[in-house]
């Protein structure tokens, strides 16, 4: 994917960060959970289904607030340089690690770390070196 850097401003970057933090607080007052949008899936997807709808309520504004955007503002491209099949494994992948790691970077980075948890900060630390890694290989090494 390549950032818009000519609609791209600090001002948008804050306000979308202050409403992920809002969303996440307001979570964690009135529901006491977490965040973390592996976790609200995996309860969803779990044989469990009592005390999931508020999951649901998450997941389904996850897919109307970008449906809502799309219609009150011009519509986003992203431009994805790889294939169908990479992008499936790289899902499992992530699916995995998530599971590996007892949490996805959302419920690590955003509540984690406004928890000052031990545990999240050091998840977040091993995915922001992980990432740099990964951005430096493809770049300097594989080329791209």
């Amino acid at each position: 994917m390549n950032i818009d850097w000519v609609h791209f401003t600090p001002l948008s970057a804050a306000i979308g960060g202050l409403m992920i933090g809002a969303a996440a607080a307001i979570l964690l007052l009135f529901n006491g959970r977490i965040a973390g949008i592996s976790g609200i899936l995996g309860g969803v997807l779990s044989t469990k289904q009592q005390g999931n709808g508020w999951r649901w309520a998450f997941l389904l504004g996850m897919l109307i607030a970008p449906t809502l955007f799309y219609f009150f503002d011009r519509p986003l491209s992203p431009v994805i340089e790889t294939s169908p099949w990479m992008l499936i494994i790289a899902g499992i992948l992530v699916g995995a690690g998530t599971r590996l790691g007892n949490g996805c970077t959302s419920g690590h980075g955003i509540c984690g770390l406004a928890r000052l948890s031990r545990r999240s900060m050091v998840a977040v630390l091993i995915f922001m070196v992980t990432a740099f890694i990964t951005v430096y290989i493809q770049r300097h090494v594989i080329g791209g």
